[in-house]
């Protein structure tokens, strides 16, 4: 079966990307999104590392990866899987939980692979109008759509490790430090993406030592530093892509050592290979 990929922005929700995919041998790299992932497999079965756990999502099946929480793809069958996915921001999902009165804080999903027929064939027919131009009918549906995944499948972030609810729990003070430096770290990295530290220099800069923070890093994104610096280089490509910047480019701006490395990355985590990610946008120059 021959792989194929459409990535496009949703014609009538803001801030909400749509995939539709058949791969076959296509492995996603170990990365994090800034936004949810929530898809339908239509065909076949899915495994992926949620956080350190390995999930599998056969036909019929809704997908639901959170933010921020390092994952792979790979195909689960010798005939891989098919689905389609959406891509909503955070922002846009917490103002709907926020319109459903659900408990104030950051909305997830604890559950990771559900089987709801109903929401399944919901989920089928929002993408489906969306895919269609039917901009009345996609924007209601997916709507809908997120508001029902949340009231049957959502909760309030939760806050029970050391590492995201320091306060009260052992060696609080410890973790609270960790957790400033991975901060601080992140934010290091996002302002170095062409020139980055060695790890002992990004320890230096944030009061650390190297092993500690690595340590600290791995147990908050699920990535090394240098994994995540990938990640954050495919975000801000997507973003120059968006706006029009070939390429090339984008390739020499984020830090790729050429456009041949770009697409590699890029493909590896968005799925898509840059060109066809800038059709999606209307921005692809001939």
């Amino acid at each position: 079966m021959k792989e194929q990929a459409r990535f496009w922005r949703h014609p009538a929700v803001p801030g909400v990307d749509l995939l539709k995919a058949r791969y076959v041998t296509h492995r996603f790299t170990r990365h994090a999104h800034a936004e949810f992932a929530i898809g339908l497999i239509l065909d076949g079965v899915e495994e992926f590392d949620h956080g350190g756990s390995l999930r599998r999502a056969g036909a019929g099946e809704i997908v639901l990866v959170n933010p921020e929480v390092a994952h792979t793809g790979h195909p689960g069958t010798p005939g891989g899987w098919a689905y389609r996915m959406l891509y909503p921001s955070l922002e846009s999902m917490a103002e709907i939980a926020a319109d459903l009165g659900r408990p104030r804080g950051t909305p997830c999903f604890p559950e990771q692979v559900v089987g709801d027929p109903a929401l399944a064939a919901l989920l089928s027919r929002a993408h489906r109008a969306a895919e269609l131009g039917d901009d009345l009918a996609a924007s209601t549906l997916t709507r809908t759509l997120f508001g029902r995944l949340l009231a049957r499948h959502g909760a309030p972030r939760p806050l029970a490790d050391p590492v995201a609810d320091p306060v009260g729990a052992p060696g609080a003070e410890l973790a609270s430090a960790g957790r400033r430096a991975v901060q601080e770290a992140i934010e290091l990295l996002g302002e170095s993406l062409l020139d980055p530290p060695t790890l002992d220099r990004l320890a230096q800069s944030v009061r650390a030592r190297p092993f500690p923070l690595l340590r600290a890093f791995k147990a908050e994104t699920g990535l090394p530093p240098h994994a995540y610096l990938i990640s954050l280089r495919v975000r801000r490509a997507r973003r120059l892509l968006a706006s029009g910047r070939t390429p090339a480019e984008v390739a020499a701006e984020v830090g790729f050592t050429d456009q041949a490395h770009l697409t590699r990355h890029f493909k590896r985590i968005v799925g898509v290979p840059p060109a066809a990610y800038q059709r999606a946008a209307g921005t692809y120059k001939t």
